[in-house]
């Protein structure tokens, strides 16, 4: 199939929203989703922006049954680590589900990881589900190592009431 893989522009951020939720819904998480396109703009598109996304574009006559010719995004930011240096977080990787088994998927993952390899980052890390044994396995036929069964890691998340307390907690000087 023929596609291309671009870096996003403010104007695609309603069709990455849309694809947002389709994942969270894939995920069974969809009432967590609690973020606009008009807030990824403007995270996304700033003077300094919070993170970077590619989005797989088929051309019109390939469009999705829907009318879509954005059918698929990779959505990720910089971190750093105090023992490797710069790195790179994947934070969602999708392809809408008619689109895939067409090397979509591939292909976004690895422009990711060239555009971080371009910037120094030395490493990619992201989350897979438990359960989302067809992620499990892209990620690990690719060479993906599995932290939390080889190294033990938890991923740990504060939100909501507890980040609240936490910067509550702050020195105030």
């Amino acid at each position: 199939m023929n596609f291309k893989i671009r870096p996003a522009t403010k104007q695609d951020c309603k069709e990455i929203s849309r694809m947002i939720m389709e994942l969270a819904v894939y995920e069974n998480m969809s009432d967590q989703v609690k973020i606009s396109h008009e807030e990824l703009e403007r995270d996304g598109f700033c003077q300094n922006p919070f993170f970077e996304c590619l989005i797989a574009e088929v051309p019109e006559e390939h469009k999705s049954k829907e009318g879509f010719t954005i059918v698929g995004y990779a959505f990720y930011f910089y971190t750093y680590s105090t023992w490797k240096g710069r790195s790179q977080y994947l934070e969602d990787l999708y392809v809408m589900p008619e689109f895939r088994g067409n090397g979509i998927g591939k292909a976004l993952l690895s422009k990711v990881t060239e555009v971080g390899k371009n910037k120094g980052c030395v490493r990619l890390q992201l989350s897979v589900l438990n359960w989302n044994t067809p992620s499990l396995d892209f990620y690990a036929a690719k060479g993906a190592q599995d932290l939390t069964v080889s190294e033990g890691w938890h991923f740990i998340r504060f939100d909501g009431k507890h980040l609240d307390d936490l910067a509550k907690g702050a020195p105030k000087n």
